[in-house]
């Protein structure tokens, strides 16, 4: 599972005798609740001990999920992403278990969903289920695709290029326009990365092209006068992102000869959020290559 970490925290409470009502377990999501099909689902799976004794985990697979679709979809479980081992929780403190829906389900339906995490506490023969908590998946609006290449490295054997596609959707997400990139093969049947690039505005149409290593170079209106530029490989990494706004014109991507692309017109504003960090200054042919497949 992806962002996998295990968090301790003091948790003031006074000891109890021990039974299901001393040991909570909780499952949480983060601030977002709406997703599109392919994108990461954080989620953690919370326990809280009460009971007055310290609870110990060991190798066992000792926290499951379940997600439930509220429309009677069949969600098909796909495997179980790796789990924080030989650690103890003792009384008055909790542990927190990050983790990632979307590579261990498919969620590919829309409509709203259900998560619940059960822990198993191997030692005390006990077993325990959160309350669920809820999510919501929709569907974007596909604006532009494009089918490109893999780059390889010069020492990968000869043959054929992998191909893969990027695709540019839009969807309503808490009452705003959202800019999503998705990377998969042509077919779609495959989805490598799905990115929230950003809030876009209603009218706004993103101009997108590919350098000269099929990295793909996105402008697009992000607010009054504002606009978003990133640049992402073809593995969905995101590589650069900055800010630009109209100045006496808009800014634009010029592309030249050699298949580099920069951005022209506007003025750059530097904010906390640019990539890669303040300061740095990085063209198309800085880009580091793709991963070989």
């Amino acid at each position: 599972m992806k962002n996998t970490g295990l968090y301790l925290a003091v948790w003031l409470a006074s000891a109890a005798v021990l039974s299901a009502q001393e040991v909570k377990v909780q499952v949480l999501l983060d601030d977002q609740n709406e997703f599109i099909v392919g994108e990461a689902i954080p989620v953690a799976a919370r326990v809280i001990n009460h009971s007055g004794q310290t609870i110990h985990f060991g190798s066992e697979p000792w926290v499951s999920y379940s997600v439930e679709a509220m429309d009677s979809f069949v969600v098909v479980k796909t495997g179980e992403g790796p789990i924080a081992h030989n650690f103890d929780i003792e009384t008055s403190k909790m542990a927190t278990l990050h983790s990632d829906l979307e590579p261990y389900f498919s969620i590919t339906h829309g409509g709203r969903y259900k998560v619940t995490a059960t822990v198993r506490i191997k030692e005390w023969g006990l077993e325990l289920t959160s309350e669920p908590a809820y999510f919501e998946i929709i569907r974007g609006t596909k604006i532009w695709e494009q089918e490109f290449g893999v780059p390889q490295a010069a020492s990968a054997p000869k043959g054929p290029p992998e191909v893969r596609k990027y695709s540019l959707q839009r969807a309503a997400y808490l009452k705003h326009m959202r800019l999503y990139l998705r990377v998969s093969d042509p077919s779609e049947a495959t989805i490598y990365k799905v990115i929230p690039v950003g809030t876009i505005v209603s009218f706004a149409n993103p101009h997108a092209q590919l350098d000269a290593k099929n990295n793909l170079h996105l402008l697009y209106e992000d607010g009054a006068r504002s606009f978003n530029y990133t640049v992402t490989n073809p593995d969905g990494e995101v590589l650069v992102r900055r800010t630009y706004f109209y100045s006496d014109t808009p800014p634009r991507l010029m592309p030249d000869d050699s298949g580099r692309i920069t951005v022209v017109g506007g003025a750059r504003r530097v904010s906390s959020s640019d990539l890669p960090a303040i300061g740095s200054a990085v063209s198309s042919h800085d880009l580091p290559p793709p991963k070989t497949p």
